[in-house]
């Protein structure tokens, strides 16, 4: 014999259907719950704004002993936002641990579980990822600009929001920082692994740039400008020669992190967790 639902209890079980909103909903309370999340955020936090007041302040008191070609590179946007390129590694790492850790946990397994079609789970991922990381990086890079300016005023040295290409900067410098977070949670859904997607990420942004330099001209001229680290420095910092357009670096960077999320897409639709 079968048992029939009331009306009630059927209403209750039709509203319980999987939905985008509510898989968002389920990954901002895992995001939250986390306690490395807070942690690397707040090393992120620290990062960008500490070192670019540090670097502001040692600009600041020793320019007068600075030679003339380092004062004619200076630039005070870039340099109250030096603390980024630290900071960088902070949220890579926070990217691949938010997806990398429930393959280590398993907890994966009930994410698919719940729902069956996967791929909402990494867009929910991504959106709870950039909502929360997104702001909170465009917020610090702001905070370190104006907390530089004040610390370069001391040698008149500083500059304000609205000067040409400053807000630019600061807004892209935080949009970095962002895509390179999302880049590592790519990496950590690809390889599956904590230690293999820092190592990938590591390798990607802080050791394969320095080893092009070692390379032949011909071969880092052309290739250096479009590795994702150089692209970025392209669209907010102060690039070495030969470098893209600002908004050329911004769609390279752009079309990396495209490439990593499809692979990660991919990897997570057609294999099992």
């Amino acid at each position: 014999m079968t048992a029939v639902l009331p009306r009630s209890a059927r209403d209750t079980h039709a509203g319980m259907k999987v939905t985008q909103a509510r898989v968002i909903t389920s990954e901002w309370t895992k995001f939250r719950s986390l306690r490395s999340t807070k942690i690397t955020l707040l090393v992120s936090l620290v990062l960008t704004i500490g070192v670019g007041a540090l670097v502001s302040a040692v600009t600041a008191a020793h320019w007068d002993h600075l030679s003339l070609g380092d004062k004619a590179s200076f630039n005070p946007v870039v340099t109250s936002l030096d603390g980024v390129l630290i900071s960088q590694l902070a949220v890579g790492v926070l990217g691949v641990l938010l997806v990398s850790g429930e393959y280590a946990t398993g907890m994966i397994r009930a994410s698919l579980t719940s729902v069956p079609k996967r791929l909402p789970v990494l867009w929910a991922k991504l959106a709870v990822f950039a909502g929360v990381v997104g702001s909170l990086s465009i917020a610090s890079t702001f905070v370190a600009f104006f907390l530089g300016q004040s610390l370069l005023s001391g040698k008149h040295l500083q500059t304000t929001i609205g000067a040409p290409d400053a807000f630019r900067r600061v807004v892209a410098a935080g949009l970095y920082l962002l895509l390179i977070g999302i880049i590592g949670m790519a990496l950590g859904g690809l390889l599956r692994n904590t230690a293999a997607g820092i190592s990938a990420l590591v390798a990607l942004f802080f050791v394969i740039p320095p080893v092009l330099d070692l390379l032949p001209a011909s071969w880092s001229n052309h290739i250096g400008p479009y590795l994702p680290s150089n692209a970025g420095m392209s669209f907010w910092g102060r690039p070495d020669n030969p470098h893209l357009a600002p908004w050329t670096g911004f769609a390279v960077l752009c079309g990396w992190t495209a490439f990593a999320i499809i692979l990660a897409t991919m990897r997570l639709h057609r294999s099992d967790a």
